[in-house]
């Protein structure tokens, strides 16, 4: 995989824009984001920088005097790299790293350096390496040096000649060749063992990432699944068998989605995803929590119609109900209330307990709040796809477990 180690106390300026598609107010949150994520990549951010435009500037992204702007306040306090919210097309970065004389990411090369950091097994490793060649491949310049002293994210930068591009080039393309050979073997393996569980009902955990799909994970299946408060702590599936009273049935834990999700990793990480497009109904998990749920649910649903999962059943949990805060709000003020400023009584009146025409929960998997009626209502779904499925056995393997007092609770 391609390295990415960076210096402990590297610290990075962020770009954004106003354009017409997105306001002030949706760039302030797209770059908390991306701090998160430049967090995330041990990267500390020390400034911000926008621009209102109509468009991003075909030639440098932003505009020439915001540009000039940039370049003397890291020069001023010695930024190590700049990062821009957007992709940027190849002529854009070369043209950007020219003028500012520092690395330059844009937010799909620092999630594709996340991945690789957190990339754990052969599978996920092969699938994130991948995406990482088809990113750079249109990007080789004479700014680069040869691929044994490639950087990372934000490594080092040489001169290179015309024919050693050449051969990078050609040993890029050779490369992904021979990944996309190790993913079809893959996915051939992972095919044949999904074809193995049987016919088990399989439930899969989709949502946007640190929305806390393992930490519920863990509670429902009583494993041990890699949690944590970060970006992207699940790259691999994880699949455990479930039972609830008497009904068994299959639940995969799957790599979290984010907007502007690079097309790379999605197209690498197909295998990963056919859990999903696979599976017989989808636990949506919200963080209620966060002051921009509705548009990652949005961003996730975007996601799983991309992907071929757009139209499977869907139960939404909404969850860190224990960590949600209303904004305040003025009882002398005449507007209405904005959605923010509901309490959560009032969320779940309103058209929030039905999302998309969804069964929606609300609950907090961290204080297991709730957990006992997601239970109830998984065992329902389960319940009635498998006997749909299988009618014929229905009256022997289903009598009500919750009415005979059979299902074990935490």
């Amino acid at each position: 995989m391609i390295e990415t180690t960076r210096a402990k106390a590297e610290t990075a300026v962020l770009v954004g824009l106003v354009t017409d598609e997105q306001d002030a107010e949706r760039v302030k949150e797209y770059l908390d984001e991306l701090e998160f994520l430049a967090t995330t990549a041990e990267i500390r951010t020390v400034k911000r920088f926008t621009q209102k435009l109509h468009r991003p500037d075909g030639r440098t992204y932003v505009g020439s005097g915001k540009l000039a702007e940039v370049k003397a306040w890291i020069e001023a306090n010695d930024a190590h790299s700049v990062i821009f919210d957007d992709e940027l097309t190849p002529a854009q970065q070369r043209n950007l790293e020219k003028e500012l004389g520092r690395p330059v990411l844009d937010r799909p090369r620092l999630i594709l350096d996340i991945f690789a950091r957190r990339a754990r097994t052969a599978h996920a490793r092969t699938q994130v390496e991948l995406a990482q060649y088809e990113y750079m491949l249109p990007r080789l310049t004479k700014l680069w040096t040869h691929l044994e002293r490639q950087r990372g994210g934000t490594g080092t930068r040489g001169g290179a000649g015309e024919k050693e591009i050449e051969t990078d080039r050609r040993i890029v393309r050779d490369r992904i060749a021979l990944l996309k050979a190790q993913l079809r073997d893959i996915d051939r393996q992972k095919a044949t063992q999904r074809g193995n569980r049987g016919k088990l009902v399989r439930v899969a955990l989709v949502g946007y990432t640190n929305v806390g799909k393992s930490t519920l994970m863990n509670l429902l299946s009583k494993s041990d699944v890699f949690a944590e408060d970060k970006l992207f702590a699940t790259l691999d599936t994880t699949v455990r068998k479930v039972v609830l009273g008497n009904l068994p049935f299959l639940l995969s834990d799957t790599v979290g989605f984010i907007r502007k999700l690079p097309h790379q990793l999605i197209e690498s990480f197909k295998s990963t995803l056919d859990e999903t497009r696979e599976a017989d109904l989808l636990l949506h998990v919200v963080d209620v929590s966060h002051h921009d749920f509705e548009q990652q649910y949005a961003t996730v649903k975007q996601t799983l119609n991309e992907i071929g999962a757009g139209d499977k059943p869907v139960i939404v949990v909404l969850n860190k109900i224990d960590a949600y805060r209303p904004a305040p709000h003025d009882p002398d003020d005449l507007a209405p209330k904005r959605r923010d400023q509901f309490s959560l009584e009032e969320l779940q009146r309103t058209w929030m307990s039905s999302m998309d025409g969804a069964e929606c929960i609300f609950i907090s998997a961290a204080r297991r709040t709730n957990i006992d009626a997601l239970r109830r209502l998984l065992y329902d779904r389960v319940k009635a796809l498998h006997i749909a499925r299988y009618p014929y056995e229905s009256d022997l393997l289903f009598k009500d477990a919750y009415l005979e007092g059979r299902v074990e609770e935490e």
